[in-house]
């Protein structure tokens, strides 16, 4: 049995195909979506995430606003380009990079961004509208990597409603906001939250029906662990000396259903997502 690729890459494609067809039509309207980043330094990994996004705007006709900091600046220069940011009426959505360099308060300088530009979904009155929402539609911003997650399994015609799923991983970009994302009414699936104090991971993931793995350890979840058949999507990655590793360990893909890959799986999706809500933000 080999698994089935949950192809990130092609159904990112689609999605942006889908939003240049709904920015072709707000400019017929005399709206055009901007994306803003907000860049401190030239870390090496930061430079090519933010240079993809303003690719991804150029796919699909989105405006992108670069500014651009020395590692030099001081948290006064964040908070004023910030500022910058949130008033910019050609910005719709924009993101701060991180990592910020070190002894800025990275919270606190997040939490100034205007809740209806934040592009990331990630902005604590988004995630408390999220928490608020059980049901109804949701017009905030949602978080990119999680809501990249759902739509992945929906294209994918993977059965979500009654399903176990085990998220391993607690972090604020993907495990906590999942849980609420997949728990929501419409997506109706039971999560289990698994982290570094959980006892028994093993036993909880060899009950899912849908696996995410988003802890940053290299080939963590094995492949006795799956449950055979169940859709297995690995997200945390980590730099070695074999290059870049997923959380997943490769003989998975004999076990599982479905396996979305790292790279080419969810990495796309959320850069798919991100532009999705700076689209949204003026539809």
């Amino acid at each position: 049995m080999t698994a089935v690729k949950l192809d990130g890459l092609a159904v990112a494609k689609q999605i942006k195909l889908e939003l240049a067809q709904q920015v072709t039509a707000l400019k017929a309207r005399g709206i055009t979506p901007g994306l803003g980043t907000l860049l401190v330094g030239d870390d090496p990994g930061s430079l090519s995430y933010v240079a993809g996004k303003h690719r991804d705007c150029a796919e699909v006709g989105v405006n992108s606003i670069r500014i651009d900091l020395p590692a030099s600046a001081t948290e006064a220069d964040v908070r004023k380009a910030i500022q910058e940011l949130n008033s910019a009426k050609e910005v719709t959505g924009y993101i701060v990079q991180l990592p910020l360099p070190a002894g800025m308060d990275s919270n606190r300088l997040l939490e100034l961004i205007e809740p209806d530009k934040d592009a990331d979904g990630l902005h604590p009155i988004n995630l408390g509208r999220l928490v608020m929402n059980v049901s109804g539609e949701i017009t905030s911003p949602l978080p990119c990597t999680p809501s990249g997650i759902v739509e992945l399994l929906r294209r994918s015609d993977i059965e979500t409603k009654g399903k176990e799923v085990a998220v391993i991983g607690r972090g604020l970009t993907v495990g906590r906001p999942l849980g609420l994302l997949m728990s929501r009414k419409g997506v109706d699936a039971t999560v289990t939250t698994l982290h570094s104090a959980s006892k028994d991971i093993a036993d909880h993931v060899r009950r899912a029906d849908i696996v995410v793995a988003a802890l940053g350890q290299p080939h963590f979840v094995k492949p006795e662990w799956i449950k055979p058949g169940a859709a297995v999507l690995d997200v945390g990655i980590s730099r070695t000396g074999a290059g870049l590793v997923g959380d997943v360990h490769p003989a998975v893909a004999d076990v599982a259903g479905y396996l979305s890959p790292n790279p080419g799986g969810v990495g796309p999706m959320t850069r798919a997502m991100l532009v999705s809500n700076v689209v949204r933000a003026v539809s």
